[in-house]
């Protein structure tokens, strides 16, 4: 019989740990609270840097999933420690007996509503990168203009920001803010687009290129200065102030949309899994890898493991790499307690 193997997060973590356990000869049972697996993956329109429609990254992971018991709208009611594995109780009520454990409950996005300076649930105009993925997606949002003439981006929005409570990089957000830039001038080649950033953060495998061809083949401005202040005009178009700290210069701009970057922050859901096991946290609400160079995937707790962005902020690549790790690591454990 196949040792069980309860994953928590039906995300592109979770996915790709399930996945891979089946490939190792295990049976995953992946346990999601929402209605759908991907995550926050699945309602993204492309992904970076390749622009890949994000559709048939979760579509190949659905495909590798065949064997693999799925519970959807479920959540965990609490984790048990057994002698030889762990005793998860779903909200359902239904117990599982599993040998291990993968965590991978993701992230969420900051709340924009929390920079009052923003004017995010004020203005009209001001939007987050979620709402705007929505609407590549689905083509809703009436606060979209039809043909905008000038768009705003605003990096770093709940990230690196100690007034915020979160001091870390986001790391997806000026990326993912240079590809939102790129699919609007796509769409609306008239138009002025705007970045507002602090530090360019480009460190993955062809964002260096892909921030390049932005400036060069769709002409996107980056503006190097925080956004001190936003206020809305008479016609319901937004006035942005900003500092330019390579000019030296203030800068006014009067905008058809502002799209606010809203960093990662940790999943407060992790409440529930760390109920009656102790998981431990660092200080910014993520949880606490065993160490944070050769053991990101290992918990402090035996039989317990890691993957994706309950650790952290990370890059698509980097979330599957580790779900690959995680689920070796299920495995040499489980190997070494036979």
């Amino acid at each position: 019989m196949k040792e069980s193997v309860v994953v928590i997060g039906g995300g592109i973590a979770g996915m790709e740990a399930a996945a891979s356990l089946l490939t190792l000869g295990y049976a995953p049972i992946l346990v999601e609270q929402s209605d759908h697996l991907g995550g926050h993956v699945a309602s993204w329109h492309r992904l970076f840097p390749d622009m890949t429609p994000a559709e048939e990254v979760i579509g190949a992971l659905k495909e590798r999933l065949e064997g693999a018991t799925i519970f959807l709208e479920t959540g965990i009611q609490f984790i048990n420690r057994l002698r030889d594995g762990y005793n998860v109780m779903l909200t359902s009520g239904i117990s599982i007996l599993a040998k291990a454990v993968i965590v991978a409950t993701g992230f969420r996005l900051f709340e924009a509503a929390k920079k009052e300076e923003y004017g995010y649930g004020i203005y009209d105009r001001v939007i987050t990168n979620r709402d705007l993925e929505h609407w590549f997606t689905t083509g809703i949002d009436e606060r979209i203009p039809a043909q905008p003439r000038a768009l705003g981006f605003v990096h770093c929005v709940g990230s690196r920001d100690v007034k915020a409570g979160n001091t870390q990089c986001s790391k997806v957000c000026c990326i993912t803010a240079i590809k939102q830039a790129i699919e609007m001038k796509e769409r609306f080649p008239d138009a002025e687009i705007y970045c507002f950033y602090m530090d360019l953060r480009l460190f993955g495998k062809k964002y260096e290129d892909f921030y390049i061809n932005a400036q060069r083949d769709f002409g996107i401005h980056f503006i190097r200065g925080r956004v001190s202040e936003v206020s809305e005009v008479l016609d319901g178009r937004v006035l942005v102030k900003a500092e330019d700290t390579l000019s030296g210069k203030p800068l006014k701009v009067t905008l058809d949309l502002l799209v606010l970057m809203s960093g990662i922050v940790c999943n407060p859901d992790l409440a529930a899994v760390t109920k009656n096991v102790t998981l431990e946290r660092d200080e910014d609400g993520f949880l606490r890898s065993l160490d944070n160079v050769t053991g990101i995937t290992h918990s402090p707790r035996k039989g317990i493991f890691y993957a994706g962005t309950c650790t952290g902020p990370k890059t698509v690549p980097e979330t599957l790499a580790e779900a690959r790790s995680a689920a070796l690591n299920v495995h040499q454990y489980l190997t070494s307690a036979r």
